[in-house]
């Protein structure tokens, strides 16, 4: 148990948990008070957008020599961490959902936070712990301003915005989180 609470500490993991509740809340207040209604999936894709980011700080230790070296496998490790952070940012924002304002389906929630963990872990393989933020970021700002999604690669493109049944897009997060978590298990953060 000493380990875990070790791992958790050297990963930042309290931290970006409280940036997940506290965005997950903050954006709860606010669509408390209206805005474009139930069926707007900006709002819980922003949600679960911004708790993928928070959790992708803990995808890089403190030394990247330090890891590579050590005794343990790393890539189940890895896996578990971006699987699990994947659930956990879902599950704040389908407990925030209980006080009281519905934003999305679990199918939407499930869906996209896999989806943005699995660009986490890409971020993390390609750029570096650091800069593991910038897929979903650069992901859910398309989204917001592209425009209606008629062809395919539309749909492909704009995965996080659409209903829960759209094959697209389920595909699309699903490939995004195999390709993301085996990266980033089999890699790890870039130096």
């Amino acid at each position: 148990m000493r380990w875990l609470t070790l791992y958790a500490r050297s990963r930042q993991i309290p931290a970006s948990l409280a940036a997940v509740v506290i965005s997950a809340v903050a954006v709860w207040a606010l669509a408390r008070d209206g805005g474009e209604g139930p069926g707007d999936p900006r709002l819980p894709a922003f949600v679960l957008a911004t708790g993928a980011m928070a959790a992708s700080i803990g995808l890089s230790g403190q030394d990247l020599a330090l890891d590579r070296a050590a005794a343990i496998r790393w890539a189940p490790r890895r896996a578990a961490h971006v699987l699990l952070a994947g659930a956990v940012v879902g599950t704040v924002l389908l407990i925030v959902q209980t006080m009281g304002e519905d934003m999305a389906t679990t199918a939407f929630v499930v869906r996209d936070s896999a989806g943005l963990m699995g660009l986490v872990g890409l971020g993390a393989a390609l750029s570096g712990g650091q800069y593991a933020w910038t897929l979903p970021f650069a992901s859910l700002v398309f989204s917001f301003f592209a425009p209606p999604a008629t062809s395919v690669p539309m749909q492909v493109a704009t995965w996080m915005l659409l209903p829960p049944g759209t094959a697209a897009a389920t595909w699309t997060a699903l490939g995004l989180t195999v390709a993301g978590a085996a990266a980033y298990a089999v890699a790890g953060p870039r130096r």
